[in-house]
């Protein structure tokens, strides 16, 4: 009864909340990137790394599914991951990599409401300074059940009395700004460009499959572009990815069209720059989110100063490693697990020369075994 006592809490008492860090490196990371002033990042010192606004889901992952339960039967599962989602999978994957981030973001005042806000500002180092709690707004839900290759979901989302982009008054200081350019660029992001700000956009999935040209409009606010090769061709009504590419090189400074397993192909018109670099070859258990630490990733090495084919390299390696787990935003890496990946022997020599250099910006107290947060409610509740 030993082990069983001390498992247990006393009784009538809560269990008290556990948000350990997996990521505590992430700090010394951070000293890393700025560690060169000027040189290792662009902007000079002061603010954020990093400031983006949207919609945080909470995303309940059910895994191990032999397929979808037939009506009127039930299946039993042993995996469940439930995790900050939305916008919060690319604010979470920025702060892992030793980004400081500032996130808008409305939040429900459930108990939901509550598990995001902790786990983003108390576990994963994100600041909340213009998010807000909205009373009798409930929290929007996401409920994926995983099964083979595949997967199906279920959404509740009531609308919002108050969209993310009308919290902020006065934006912040901050080196990159991140949109989603399914939305009219707000206002803050034109003042943040003018004040300096590197403006770094992705877009969505248009489930109207109108593909709107106002979205090719947009992109004369942005810097950076980060598409999908189908959400590219769509767009630009052109039928490869090298095509689409080219066509909105023209409109926007850098381009990156991402392409899954095929890798990623860019263009930086400001360096004259054309870079195109595989994935890594690694077996995808589910690529939900990847494309978001792709992003979050380029982003690092946008701030890092790389050449254009380092950061798409940096970008493939951490979507890479996130699409080997079943866990929503908590699948991002660490740089533990980066360290780790590169002395594994996962990889040939001659591939893993092509990284080299990430090796300066892993912080020594990365640690040597890999440390994953559990992503289900009771750790933060």
């Amino acid at each position: 009864m030993g082990h069983l006592e001390q498992a247990v809490a006393p009784p009538g008492r809560p269990p008290e909340p556990r948000l350990q860090d997996p990521c505590a490196e992430r700090g010394a990371a951070g000293e890393l990137l700025h560690g060169g002033g000027g040189e290792l990042l662009q902007g000079g010192s002061g603010g954020l790394d990093v400031f983006l606004a949207g919609t945080v889901f909470m995303d309940m992952i059910f895994t191990g599914l032999p397929g979808l339960p037939p009506p009127g039967t039930e299946l039993i599962t042993d995996g469940l991951g439930s995790a900050p989602g939305g916008i919060a999978n690319i604010a979470v994957a920025m702060s892992r990599l030793g980004l400081s981030v500032g996130l808008a973001a409305a939040f429900g005042d459930d108990m939901f409401g509550a598990y995001l806000w902790r786990t983003l500002s108390e576990q994963e180092g994100v600041g909340l300074d213009h998010s807000r709690r909205l009373p009798g707004w409930p929290t929007p839900v996401t409920v994926s059940l995983a099964y083979d290759s595949d997967r199906s979901m279920v959404t509740y989302h009531r609308p919002m009395p108050v969209l993310p982009e009308q919290l902020i008054v006065t934006a912040p200081r901050a080196r990159t700004c991140f949109l989603d350019l399914d939305h009219p660029v707000p206002d803050w992001a034109g003042t943040m460009r003018g004040d300096g700000s590197t403006v770094v956009a992705d877009v969505g999935w248009d489930s109207t499959e109108t593909w709107s040209t106002d979205v090719l409009d947009r992109l004369g606010w942005v810097d950076v572009f980060l598409p999908n090769a189908i959400e590219a061709m769509a767009y630009t009504r052109t039928d490869s990815p090298e095509l689409a590419l080219a066509a909105l090189a023209e409109r926007v400074p850098v381009v990156v069209v991402k392409r899954g397993g095929q890798g990623a192909i860019a263009i930086d018109s400001t360096t004259g720059e054309h870079a195109e670099a595989p994935a890594l070859p690694i077996k995808a258990l589910d690529p939900t989110g990847a494309g978001d630490v792709f992003g979050a990733a380029f982003v690092y090495g946008t701030l890092a100063g790389w050449p254009l084919l380092e950061r798409l390299r940096f970008a493939n390696l951490c979507a890479g490693l996130s699409v080997r787990h079943h866990s929503g935003s908590l699948g991002s890496p660490c740089w533990g697990e980066i360290a780790a990946f590169g002395e594994s022997g996962e990889l040939p020599e001659e591939i893993l020369r092509d990284y080299a250099f990430v090796v300066p910006y892993i912080p020594e107290a990365a640690p040597e075994t890999v440390t994953r947060a559990e992503p289900t409610v009771r750790k933060a509740w």
